[in-house]
């Protein structure tokens, strides 16, 4: 009963790493909630003895468990028509800088829609290594693969990474393009939108997997900027500043009824991506989860 409970303590202590783990892997909350639920009853049955390092035991854990999971919802295709986009983690406009970038850094909604365009395995091999700093041997046995198998997975993905626009990292230049296209949406300033967007902005919607309202995707300024005008001048006064995922980005609603959230990836000085979250089951339990990444996912040796 003893070890049970010192067990219990340790697992506790771990369970922010966890879920930060859970959570880049997976991209929503209830599944890294589930997959760090299932790594405690994996170690709660073990009997192995003692773990040396538990914390990279149940590192690895988690990680195979976010692997299942993924390659299952990968194989189920929800998402043919419309956006796949992470449950956003929602924070107060100025709170804690130094949290905020290291949210912006190892969990930013531009590295999750990166990230969920690769396989579940050049996934994993980059979470765990680039962000958690995880051996590559470790992974390679979550796998079944050599570790030379797993550096030139997260190698590909890491490619993949710093070929998507790197967002831009200073809070005050993101809000006042946040708030200019927001303020040009409600007066119905098309020139004004496009002034702020990038010529090849993405404008990505989630609407949920059987929403009818799913749609692929649009590009291009003009483009993105016509479809606001024809939807967001009614809401857009409505709107109240947040961060989404460390980033500048807007909520509609509230906390206790949001309607939808709208994160933005600013680079250049432009917006190059628009994702509105508007799936229920996203919005259901809006929070900050705990996030202990390392800093700076882009960089790492190939």
């Amino acid at each position: 009963m003893a070890e049970r409970s010192w067990l219990a303590e340790q697992f506790e202590q771990s369970r922010p790493h966890l879920q930060a783990v859970a959570y880049s892997m997976l991209g929503t909350v209830g599944e890294a909630q589930d997959a760090v639920q299932e790594a405690w009853l994996r170690l709660d049955r073990s009997e192995t003895g003692p773990i040396a390092d538990l914390q990279g035991w149940l590192t690895t854990v988690v990680g195979r468990i976010s692997l299942d999971m993924l390659r299952a919802r990968k194989a189920r295709r929800e998402y043919a028509m419309g956006s796949w986009l992470p449950e956003p983690l929602i924070g107060a406009a100025g709170e804690d800088p130094e949290r905020q970038a290291e949210l912006a850094d190892s969990v930013s909604l531009a590295l999750l829609v990166v990230l969920e365009s690769l396989s579940p395995a050049e996934r994993l091999s980059f979470v765990l290594h680039d962000v958690f700093a995880v051996p590559f041997g470790d992974i390679a046995r979550i796998m079944d693969r050599t570790p030379d198998s797993a550096r030139q997975l997260a190698s590909r993905a890491r490619r993949r990474v710093q070929a998507a626009p790197q967002p831009d990292p200073d809070p005050a230049r993101q809000r006042a393009l946040v708030d200019a296209f927001l303020a040009a949406a409600q007066a119905g300033d098309f020139a004004a939108l496009v002034a702020v967007l990038d010529p090849d902005v993405v404008f990505r919607a989630d609407t949920g997997p059987a929403s009818p309202l799913a749609r692929p995707p649009l590009t291009g300024a003009g483009p993105v900027a016509r479809h606001v005008l024809a939807t967001a001048p009614r809401f857009a006064s409505l709107a109240r500043p947040v961060l989404v995922n460390g980033a500048a980005g807007a909520l509609f609603g509230s906390m206790r009824e949001p309607v939808a959230v709208l994160g933005f990836t600013i680079t250049g000085g432009r917006i190059a991506a628009l994702d509105l979250i508007a799936d229920p089951a996203k919005l259901a339990h809006l929070a900050i989860a705990p996030c202990s990444g390392r800093p700076g996912p882009q960089g790492g040796s190939s």
